[in-house]
């Protein structure tokens, strides 16, 4: 039996905006198999939208916990979404 999609909605906050942050969620984005996007805010967070099955989901929430390398992940708050009709994933 196929796992229902899900979207979520994530606002990552720290140092996170410069630092190849977009670049890192869509390549494991890509790898895990979700559809969505990310973008920075004006406010200095990261906010990414995907949507996928909550096993891909929880891995892709996991990786936005740690980030980057260079990154420093101070907070991710994380919302239910509804589901928007994304062909790939990408940085806008």
């Amino acid at each position: 039996m196929k796992a229902r999609a899900e979207a979520r909605v994530w606002f990552v906050s720290g140092h996170v905006q410069g630092v190849g942050f977009r670049w890192f969620v869509v390549k494991n984005a890509l790898e895990i198999g979700v559809t969505g996007c990310v973008r920075n805010e004006d406010d200095g967070r990261v906010h990414v939208y995907a949507t996928g099955t909550p096993d891909q989901l929880n891995r892709l929430a996991a990786l936005l916990h740690v980030g980057p390398r260079m990154a420093q992940v101070r907070g991710v708050e994380e919302r239910e979404a509804g589901i928007q009709n994304h062909r790939t994933f990408e940085s806008r």
